[in-house]
């Protein structure tokens, strides 16, 4: 086997595995072990869907009375004269079709609690498994193709949900049933026919729509790749054009669209080639057995009400059958796509829960870094043997340049990684031996950038603690020295800030963002440079907002601005993820140290300004 060729082969296998796995993993939701009402449902929409096949494979057999009643009263008293007349007869056919289909809707009716139970699970269990990803996921993903998967996902299952289940299988069922007549009522010829005619029709179709189902995975990758662009290029609205990069961006993104134009004609083109092939050979075996049954009335073996029989089962047999190939091609991409989606579902968490953690009890909020090294990449580390312990109550200043590790401490506290060295406790109990959720409800953060939700105000305050009440809210908000702000807006508390916050300035978004970590009152705070977009005057009184909270919890300042953490019980000087200096503010001038430089640094450049 050529190399080209291995490769091929393996893609398939992959591709079956995947979509197996994928059957397997949505059984639970056809079949749910706890909702035995649901399992109920389940096997009355199935009793309802073989009482519907059993009377459709049937009901050609009242159309060909009908003819043979005619044919043989020629036209005298069709209703009584010959046992139950070809008028009765034909009401009968009519009466079987409307049953035929209304035992196929009550299977729908049935079933819909299962299918819609089951989007929503799959859904929440994709929702809730993203949360649960490490930061170093969610840092390296893409929205828009991230979206793309979900929403493919779900839409897919529904296809699965309502055809696999009542449609392939019963269509099989079907079409077997009227060959199995043919053989049975006509002769051997029929059935051989219409069998060829069937194992030919699905061949090919499989075929042919294996070679598209390639194609489509192609589409949906240019898919993917024009939504990320556009949602990307969105999200950075300004930034296009603060750069006049309009024409760029949109360079950019008709690139994708071009891989998706070509991949979308192939699979046009494709199609056609599908539906011609079909019809070749659907209007083959309809031709085949309609000449024999011809032969047979014209030789006296068959009645002109068993040419229609024969007839009105080839016309029975070619709809399922072009259903089949529409309902294979859909089931193959709807695995393709809940194929995405469980690749999305079996990501690995960094940061889980050990079977015997316990909730973080806070007794006094001591933090102590023993030893701890870090790197995102252990080529590269941040943290080099830090060793630091915040006593309850204080207010630790961390400082250094860009690149020194401030900001990799706060995302430690929270665990959103785990020290590569070392340990990190809070009083005395190391975070990885405690539940996350109980550790994120004890520390409250006010990062550099404050990212906002597309509500109101309120909403975004009182995101800090939920059912908040009206007065909380408005507390947190004057804390923050936001009130006022609110006030003057025409809708108050009401106005929506636009996504991520776009219609507020910085320094309003930081606020709001002080605001609902106030509101949460937890016994850690962890301050990001959390004044850093506030003017001077605002920042003054925000610091004063700060001591007061401060009172009692144990507070980790990172901060840029050395003038907003001079009042701090301890200042510790990071560089190339090492403590190089640490004291009080006024011990560290004293020092001459790189505080000191820095410090000194920072009051030229003020006085520069101030002079401007």
């Amino acid at each position: 086997m050529t190399p080209d060729r291995l490769t091929t082969r393996v893609a398939e296998v992959d591709a079956r595995r995947s979509g197996w796995r994928t059957i397997k993993a949505v059984a639970p939701y056809l079949w749910p072990n706890d909702r035995f009402d649901l399992r109920v449902r389940v096997v009355f929409a199935l009793l309802a869907l073989a009482t519907a096949k059993a009377v459709t494979v049937g009901t050609p057999f009242i159309y060909k009375a009908a003819v043979d009643q005619l044919a043989a009263t020629g036209g005298d008293d069709p209703f009584f004269l010959f046992g139950l007349g070809a008028v009765a007869l034909t009401i009968a056919y009519g009466g079987a079709r409307v049953l035929g289909v209304g035992f196929d809707q009550l299977r729908d009716v049935i079933f819909a609690k299962v299918g819609q139970r089951a989007l929503r699970l799959l859904a929440l269990t994709t929702f809730r498994h993203i949360h649960k990803l490490s930061l170093r996921y969610h840092i390296t993903r893409k929205t828009g193709g991230l979206s793309r998967i979900i929403d493919r996902g779900v839409k897919g299952l529904e296809f699965l949900l309502r055809f696999m289940l009542f449609s392939v299988g019963p269509l099989i069922l079907e079409l077997c049933l009227i060959a199995t007549i043919l053989l049975v009522v006509l002769d051997f010829r029929y059935f051989a026919i219409i069998t060829g005619i069937i194992v030919a029709y699905v061949w090919f179709t499989f075929k042919v729509t294996e070679w598209r189902v390639q194609i489509r995975r192609e589409m949906n990758d240019q898919d993917t790749e024009a939504n990320q662009k556009a949602v990307d290029s969105l999200l950075n609205y300004e930034t296009v054009k603060y750069f006049n990069a309009e024409d760029r961006e949109s360079d950019r993104y008709e690139t994708s669209m071009r891989g998706y134009e070509q991949a979308a004609l192939r699979t046009s083109y494709s199609l056609a080639a599908l539906n011609l092939g079909q019809a070749i050979l659907i209007a083959s075996g309809t031709v085949g057995v309609m000449v024999l049954a011809a032969y047979g009335v014209l030789n006296g073996d068959l009645t002109v009400g068993d040419f229609v029989l024969v007839n009105a089962y080839m016309i029975q047999i070619t709809v399922p059958l072009n259903f089949l190939g529409t309902v294979y091609r859909e089931i193959r991409q709807s695995l393709i796509d809940m194929g995405d989606m469980f690749d999305l579902l079996e990501v690995g968490l960094d940061i889980v829960d050990r079977p015997d953690a316990v909730p973080l009890e806070v007794t006094g909020g001591r933090i102590e870094f023993d030893k701890v090294d870090f790197g995102y990449d252990p080529q590269r580390p941040i943290l080099k043997s830090v060793d630091l312990c915040i006593e309850p109550g204080q207010m630790v200043a961390i400082v250094g340049p860009s690149g020194s590790g401030k900001s990799t401490i706060g995302r430690l506290l929270f665990r959103f990684y785990d020290v590569t060295g070392g340990a990190l406790r809070i009083d005395g109990q190391d975070v990885r031996d405690v539940r996350q959720g109980s550790l994120h409800s004890q520390i409250g953060i006010v990062p550099q950038d404050t990212v906002l939700f597309n509500e109101t105000i309120e909403y975004n305050i009182a995101y800090g603690l939920p059912h908040a009440r009206e007065d909380d809210v408005v507390a947190a908000a004057k804390a923050a020295q936001l009130h006022d702000f609110i006030m003057d807006l025409p809708e108050g508390y009401q106005t929506q800030v636009g996504e991520r916050g776009l219609k507020l300035s910085g320094g309003e978004k930081q606020r709001v963002g002080i605001s609902r970590t106030l509101l949460k009152n937890p016994p850690i705070l962890l301050l990001d440079e959390a004044t850093s977009a506030l003017d001077s005057e605002t920042e003054k009184e925000i610091q004063a907002s700060f001591q007061k909270i401060s009172e009692g919890r144990t507070v980790i300042a990172i901060a840029h601005r050395l003038s907003t953490i001079v009042e701090s019980d301890l200042i510790v000087v990071l560089e190339d993820g090492r403590i190089i200096e640490r004291g009080r503010h006024e011990e560290l001038l004293n020092a001459h140290g790189r505080y000191a430089a820095m410090w000194h640094r920072q009051q030229a450049e003020d006085a520069e300004l101030q002079a401007a």
